[in-house]
């Protein structure tokens, strides 16, 4: 090797010791007599020396050409440094060199290389390749190491097997869209990226592989935010002859075998809330419960403290809701116009927000006192638990846009409170999913459908299995998500592994018999050959990586993202194809204009 040591190796016993390093110029300092030179590789810095008297001439003119980013091998003597640097592991020496070779020189940066950088996210998506000089990135995708091992460590004790399934695929109607490659041998035929293994991972139950997983890329056609990329990569698992509560306590198993390898914190036992629960308490099937402020129902199934006062906006409501923030008495009324003008935008779409100041004097003061007095405002106070110093802040109207958007309400109290701390983690398992969702068919604009709420090989509860021909929306799954600081990382469910079963589910998705064998044939009729109880998870890797990471975006996590328009800018892509390849994929473009 062209090196001896790394440049974040060396401590005070290798003294003496004569070295050879290799790495990138992180700085220059010229002092006249005396130039000192960073030198930056992956696994640290160590500080070069050059002085007049013990240096040659040659050395130190050479060393003055130097610039940022140079590509140079230097050989010299450990030495004790005589001002210490306690901020780096390799601090207390550094290197008196005898010969530097410059391996290649190097264009100025288009940034600082430093943690603290100058460059925005556009020109280092740019320039990725650079980006992932700094420590800050590298440490990311050190930790997503981190997690990929430590994952593997624990699976392969439970006598998993990591088994590969196709990239290849097949589109399917149900989900998100997929991404499509032509195939060249099959003129007018296309293959799918697959969005993940799902039907594979059932196959290779039904073939006996009753412990599979797979740390494994995923596509998604979709639009784009801070926690999804077009690519993405899963902890994909599943088992056979095991009932949901194997598969809960196995992955609580994982999350907590991570967070004390990768984290070297203890978790405690993951508690469980059901998603009727969760909805009814938080307004989401993902809430956060690393703060309060659950929600407190004024009007709504099982009580009704505010109809009857004339003020049409509750009387007229299906659900008035509420939080309560300790010690948020004493907002302004800039501060609550600013509140409800928030609630207001678009992306929220309440029509309103209704306040009720608990004094620290005990009297209470609404923006509804035209309506309700003394009487009725300290039955709400009471029915949400408010002292003197909280503030009441409700949202009415239909119930599951009130939940939500009461919700968000929440989600931003809690973010301006300081209450989400990133470094407090809560992980919850949320179960019991409606199996179905009744929404538009976008292929059939105006006509409405049931969909699947996870996929159509969710096996509903055995209980509930009478009620597809009865209920359909009152159907539970056998599904569970688990959520960790508000953030949905991982979700699975049991499978059904009856063709019979399998059937009555395409069915009621308003798949035909014919569909239904078409596109799924190939997984019916192998439940025919003996197909096992099984069940399963997936987990979200880029997304447990960024809140181990403590950060919102996956991006940073990912070596060579796709920026928000699901570009690569790095490399120009999605790119067009020359007139030649598109003949040979018998593509025709449709010519605008």
């Amino acid at each position: 090797m062209l090196r001896t040591h790394t440049c974040g190796e060396l401590r005070l016993e290798h003294v003496n010791q004569e070295v050879t390093l290799c790495g990138w110029v992180q700085r220059v300092r010229d002092k006249g007599g005396m130039i000192w030179l960073d030198l930056r590789d992956r696994y640290g810095i160590t500080q070069l020396l050059f002085e007049e008297g013990k240096s040659s001439a040659a050395l130190l003119e050479s060393t003055r050409t130097l610039g940022r980013e140079f590509v140079v091998a230097a050989k010299g003597q450990v030495i004790e440094r005589l001002a210490k640097n306690d901020k780096l592991p390799t601090g207390e020496v550094e290197i008196r060199v005898s010969e530097l070779t410059v391996l290649n020189p190097a264009k100025l940066p288009p940034f600082l290389i430093e943690d603290d950088t100058d460059g925005g996210d556009d020109i280092r998506m740019k320039y990725r390749y650079l980006d992932l000089r700094r420590n800050a990135v590298r440490r990311n995708l050190e930790l997503r190491h981190q997690v990929a091992r430590h994952t593997r460590a624990y699976l392969d004790e439970l006598h998993f097997i990591e088994v590969e399934t196709p990239v290849l695929i097949k589109s399917t109607p149900e989900g998100a869209r997929d991404f499509v490659v032509p195939s060249r041998m099959n003129p007018g035929e296309f293959y799918a990226l697959p969005q993940s293994p799902q039907t594979f991972k059932q196959l290779l139950m039904v073939s006996g592989f009753d412990r599979y997983y797979q740390i494994v890329k995923c596509f998604r056609d979709e639009d784009l935010r801070a926690d999804r990329q077009p690519e993405f990569t899963q902890i994909d698992c599943e088992m056979s002859f095991v009932t949901q509560e194997d598969v809960l306590n196995t992955f609580e198993g994982l999350i907590r075998h991570l967070f004390q390898k990768v984290k070297n914190l203890e978790l405690p036992e993951v508690p469980r809330m059901t998603y009727a629960d969760a909805m009814k308490r938080y307004g989401s099937d993902k809430p956060d419960i690393r703060f309060g402020m659950e929600f407190v129902e004024l009007k709504g199934q099982d009580r009704d403290l505010t109809t009857g006062q004339n003020f049409g906006v509750f009387d007229s409501a299906e659900l008035v809701v509420g939080i309560c923030a300790k010690g948020c008495a004493d907002y302004t009324r800039k501060q609550l116009d600013e509140l409800t003008d928030w609630v207001k935008r678009p992306q929220i779409g309440a029509k309103g927000l209704i306040y009720v100041r608990y004094n620290a004097d005990g009297t209470l003061k609404s923006s509804v006192d035209k309506f309700y007095g003394e009487e009725e405002l300290r039955a709400w106070a009471s029915a949400m638990d408010a002292q003197p110093g909280d503030l009441m802040l409700l949202i009415s109207g239909p119930t599951d846009k009130a939940r939500k958007q009461l919700n968000e309400l929440r989600l931003e109290m809690g973010t301006r409170l300081g209450l989400r701390k990133p470094d407090d983690y809560r992980v919850l398992w949320v179960v019991d999913f409606p199996l179905l969702e009744y929404g538009e068919d976008e292929h059939n604009p105006g006509q409405g459908r049931w969909f699947a709420m996870h996929h159509p090989f969710t096996s509903p509860k055995p209980e509930d299995v009478p009620l597809l021909d009865q209920d359909l929306g009152s159907v539970r799954a056998n599904a569970y998500d688990l959520v960790i600081n508000g953030v949905e990382v991982g979700g699975g469910s049991v499978r059904i592994f009856q063709r019979e079963l399998q059937q009555k589910m395409f069915e009621t998705l308003g798949f035909t018999p014919e569909e239904a064998q078409a596109q799924f044939g190939f997984l019916l009729n192998a439940f025919e050959f003996g197909a096992p109880p099984h069940a399963g998870i997936a987990f979200g890797f880029d997304r447990l990586c960024s809140l181990f990471g403590g950060v919102d975006s996956i991006r940073d996590f990912i070596a060579f993202p796709k920026n928000n328009s699901g570009r690569d800018v790095m490399i120009d892509s999605p790119s067009s194809l020359a007139d030649q390849q598109l003949e040979e994929l018998s593509i025709r473009l449709a010519v605008k204009g």
